[in-house]
């Protein structure tokens, strides 16, 4: 088929919806052109500017804008309006006001992150010739048989003799160790003591985390800086082998990618990366991202769960050591996210007061957050990853985007019933206290004009019932 004019898909890199129009656009064999926000970042304002709207895909028949992927389905069900667009686009130019196609040149580059050497960290040095003392081995306290340990006043007596340095030094040193993740004290406290007390190097640990084992040796980089990374490189993965209808991830592919092994390798240096003091909008972003490329990381290596007691254990054994400590799902969730709240069937926090994870937790729940974390359910709202700058918008962006699908809400007006995500009232107190401060909360963040005032009509009326939507944990695999 041959255009005059122009068919153009504005998308993001890894977005279901944008693939699904993209693919509808192909088997109706009618050429389009896609501009990626991602590589046309100032594409957006002129987006915005010409249709009112924050989420993707937005489509172009010449200067007639159709919509989402949903309207675009509409369209092509309504064949006399389709006609009309598709003979538009055949036989016109498109005129001034239609989407102006940027210059290629002003692309931004992809990121070859993943492919990068450092210059290794000074204490990894340290540990390297720790190894080759002989001073890590297996020790015995009472009945126990502590494996591949190290005595603190050895490592002292070595450091001193060595290094010619006062036995303080080689303390401090040791301490050091600690802090940077290297090692731990196997005692609670993680204090270094010129004594008996055992250490053990953090990647001799018996360990069933992702990244467990050996340990990067780079300097310690920034949470944000390291989780934009992780971020970047999660997306190309799942774009690159996301179905052409954009329901489906192949994770066997993924499993055997070049990329993904780039990813993990990306993921050691979560071990020792410094999450403490990241800022909160710092921590959001880290952790949303983190969470959700963690379920593709373990779909590719378990494969997706298939029933209630394989989500249980999901959600529960699988994670990631991060900055010295092991997080699984429902840490990051209901620890970090959630602020310390029970999660669904918790009978407690995830962290007591002791917990040094308790230290990284938000002071306040993030309840946007659950519309941005992705559990591999079809249920789930679609994988998007986050960056800090202008983390808000993309959050409340998120959370409008999901709610103004059918999977969020529906609104039946001659029954007067409004049907909700499973979210929703699985999460409640981090919308409201009641049901009625749940809508209104969903009412101030709802874009749709017509779903939002049915919905404040209702609430106004004060005569509705609630329900809730069958969640599919159906694999998105």
């Amino acid at each position: 088929m041959e255009l005059k004019g122009q068919v153009v898909v504005y998308s993001i890199v890894g977005c279901p919806h944008c693939m699904k129009a993209k693919n509808t656009l192909q088997e109706k064999g009618i050429p389009y052109t896609d501009i990626s926000l991602d590589k046309f970042p100032k594409c957006r304002e002129e987006l915005i500017s010409k249709t009112g709207k924050k989420t993707v895909p937005q489509i172009f028949f010449n200067a007639t804008h159709v919509g989402g992927n949903d309207d675009l389905q509409s369209l092509i069900n309504d064949k006399e309006r389709f006609d009309a667009l598709l003979n538009d686009v055949i036989t016109n130019e498109a005129p001034p006001d239609a989407p102006q196609i940027p210059d290629p040149d002003t692309a931004v580059p992809d990121s070859d992150v993943g492919d990068f050497t450092c210059e290794p960290d000074e204490y990894a040095v340290l540990v390297k010739n720790l190894r080759a003392s002989g001073l890590i081995k297996d020790h015995r306290r009472f009945l126990l048989v502590q494996k591949n340990t190290f005595v603190g006043k050895e490592f002292v007596d070595w450091i001193v003799k060595t290094k010619g340095l006062d036995r303080s030094v080689a303390v401090e040193m040791g301490q050091k160790l600690i802090d940077e993740h290297f090692g731990h004290n196997l005692k609670s406290n993680q204090m270094f003591e010129d004594s008996d007390t055992l250490y053990r190097l953090m990647d001799d640990d018996e360990s069933t985390a992702l990244n467990a084992g050996e340990m990067s040796t780079c300097e310690p980089r920034p949470a944000g800086e390291l989780g934009e990374d992780i971020r970047k490189l999660i997306l190309k993965i799942y774009a690159a082998f996301l179905s052409a209808d954009g329901k489906k991830v192949n994770y066997k592919g993924i499993a055997g990618s070049d990329e993904f092994k780039k990813y993990v390798r990306l993921t050691k240096e979560l071990q020792r990366v410094n999450v403490v003091d990241a800022s909160g909008d710092e921590k959001v972003a880290f952790f949303i991202n983190i969470y959700n490329a963690l379920v593709i990381h373990a779909n590719v290596a378990f494969g997706p769960p298939v029933n209630l007691w394989q989500r249980y254990k999901f959600f529960n054994t699988v994670r990631y050591i991060i900055g010295g400590h092991a997080y699984s799902l429902q840490d990051i969730e209901n620890g970090v996210l959630r602020a310390n709240r029970k999660g669904v069937g918790m009978l407690f926090r995830p962290f007591s007061q002791s917990d040094p994870r308790l230290k990284v937790a938000l002071d306040e729940p993030e309840p946007f957050v659950h519309f941005a974390l992705v559990c591999g359910a079809k249920s789930c709202p679609p994988i998007k990853t986050y960056s800090t700058d202008g983390l808000e918008d993309q959050l409340k962006l998120a959370a409008e985007a999901f709610l103004d699908s059918e999977d969020g809400l529906t609104i039946d007006m001659n029954k007067k019933q409004i049907f909700l995500t499973k979210i929703l009232s699985w999460y409640q107190e981090d919308f409201g206290k009641n049901k009625e401060e749940v809508l209104q909360w969903i009412l101030a963040n709802l874009s749709d004009g017509e779903r939002k005032s049915q919905l404040k009509e209702l609430l106004d009326g004060k005569s509705y019932k609630v329900g809730y939507k069958h969640y599919d944990w159906g694999l998105n695999s």
